[in-house]
């Protein structure tokens, strides 16, 4: 003799806990997307341009006055030295405030071109402030908790951008290029 089949198992419910996480979920999935797709650009500029910008303006340490001010940054206690973060804030905002007159003025191409100059000059100094005080700065309990976090996670954002499809269509399309021109000085511009 047969066993009987046994009935078939009526699906299960979600429970009303389940189901309030899967929004807040798929909200929380969206916006940490969203966010990230908007600091991608931040990060490649700043990766971009952080260490070059920081050695940039760490070849003014050959000038006295310059070196004896970047020892005075570096002694730093934790605190002090994240206060120095504001010092580019302060001496920029003035440089700011000129661009947001000028576009004001209808002169939006200088007023830009002000705005890019501050943003260098102010990523540069940043850089260089972190590379001197980031020892200190570790002494700080919550940055030296959140601070690998940060990184671990922005390297992560930019390899997946490094590794993306576009991202390497751009570089191939750039090599190509930088090849192409070379070929062409060597062709018609031989000595």
């Amino acid at each position: 003799m047969t066993s009987p089949t046994p009935p078939p198992a009526e699906p299960k419910q979600p429970s009303p806990q389940s189901a309030a996480k899967k929004p807040a979920s798929t909200f929380r999935t969206a916006l940490r997307g969203l966010l990230t797709a908007i600091l991608v650009p931040v990060l490649l500029f700043e990766e971009w341009g952080w260490i070059p910008l920081a050695n940039l303006v760490g070849r003014l340490a050959r000038l006295p006055l310059w070196a004896r001010l970047e020892d005075k940054v570096r002694e730093l206690p934790p605190w002090g030295a994240l206060l120095a973060f504001f010092i580019p804030v302060l001496v920029l905002l003035p440089v700011k405030v000129l661009a947001l007159y000028l576009f004001s003025g209808g002169h939006a191409a200088t007023g830009f071109a002000v705005l890019i100059g501050a943003k260098l000059i102010g990523t540069a100094i940043v850089a260089r402030i972190f590379q001197l005080v980031e020892t200190s700065l570790m002494r700080i309990p919550l940055f030296a908790r959140w601070y690998p976090r940060w990184k671990a996670w922005k390297n992560r954002v930019l390899l997946a951008v490094r590794t993306s499809a576009p991202w390497r269509a751009i570089h191939a399309f750039e090599e190509a290029t930088r090849r192409r021109s070379r070929h062409l000085w060597r062709r018609f511009w031989r000595p």
